[in-house]
């Protein structure tokens, strides 16, 4: 199932990619939100706040994000062979995708990570959970080679076993043709009880493609946050610990400390770049190499 397959308003049901963080936001709203911070409901204030757009995104994100579908997309993307570049015009090439219906903000892709990046530099963290921060969702250049939003954002879940209700919008699995097949609407489907998310395959999108451009470089840490931060099922609902083993427990603390960062960090000061850049480009000189395949 190639991205040509669907129509236009199949691959861009939301109005930008960036509907879903603020959707997720208003879900899970910060515990404790400062006075001058926006309140919830003051998000993505449109005349009409595109709930309806949200319901359709995953609609289409649960009916197309099949077992078959995750091998399919992996097979497909990684390779790694559209394109080769430095971490920097990779960020470059993200910000490309410009989001001209965002009411809240004016700042670029790049900005929002470095917004990211720096809220957990203030707090003292190590470097590599800040060079963590700044490439989270570089993964979502995914959009632009064609994909459809709904296999590039969104939360994601496991597929090959019983999806749990816990999932945003439930409702929309009963078209999955999964969950009509008896090798997956199971609890445990093809994995063994504590099996390790290692050997779990998630809904296709940008965390798993970024972890898997990135698995060679960083510390373990770093890796479960890049591929598990949309992960909100099991990170904030704990529907799949029956999949988790001991080693995953303890590696989710670090995903949900990040968490805060990926969600609430968003601000309408801009950062500025050029003061920024080479300490930036001195953490991707320590941790990453030169070029890295998309």
């Amino acid at each position: 199932m190639s991205a040509n397959t669907f129509s236009n308003e199949e691959l861009n049901p939301l109005q930008s990619i960036e509907q879903w963080e603020d959707d997720v936001l208003l879900r899970y709203p910060e515990p404790a939100v400062p006075e001058t911070a926006k309140s919830k409901e003051e998000y993505r204030n449109y005349d009409n706040p595109g709930r309806d757009t949200v319901r359709e995104f995953y609609r289409l994100n649960h009916h197309h994000q099949t077992y078959d579908f995750v091998q399919q997309k992996k097979k497909e993307f990684l390779s790694f062979s559209r394109k080769e570049t430095p971490v920097w015009g990779a960020m470059e090439f993200l910000n490309t995708l410009v989001d001209d219906s965002d009411p809240d903000i004016e700042l670029d892709q790049l900005q929002h990570l470095l917004q990211t990046a720096e809220a957990i530099r203030a707090d003292g963290h190590p470097d590599w959970f800040v060079l963590t921060g700044f490439i989270h969702d570089m993964g979502k250049v995914l959009c632009l080679f064609g994909e459809p939003q709904w296999a590039v954002v969104g939360d994601t879940f496991p597929v090959g076993c019983q999806f749990s209700d816990k999932i945003v919008y439930p409702e929309f699995f009963a078209d999955n043709p999964d969950a009509k097949d008896e090798r997956y609407n199971t609890k445990y489907g093809i994995y063994s009880p504590n099996c390790g998310l290692n050997q779990v395959d998630l809904s296709w999108g940008h965390d798993e493609y970024l972890y898997q451009m990135m698995k060679d470089y960083l510390p373990e840490p770093a890796l479960y946050m890049i591929r598990y931060h949309s992960f909100y099922a099991q990170h904030r609902e704990e529907a799949y610990d029956h999949l988790m083993n001991d080693h995953d427990r303890e590696m989710f603390d670090w995903v949900r400390k990040f968490n805060p960062y990926d969600l609430y960090s968003k601000s309408p000061k801009p950062p500025v770049i050029s003061e920024l850049k080479p300490y930036y480009e001195s953490l991707i000189a320590k941790y990453l190499p030169d070029t890295i395949r998309l």
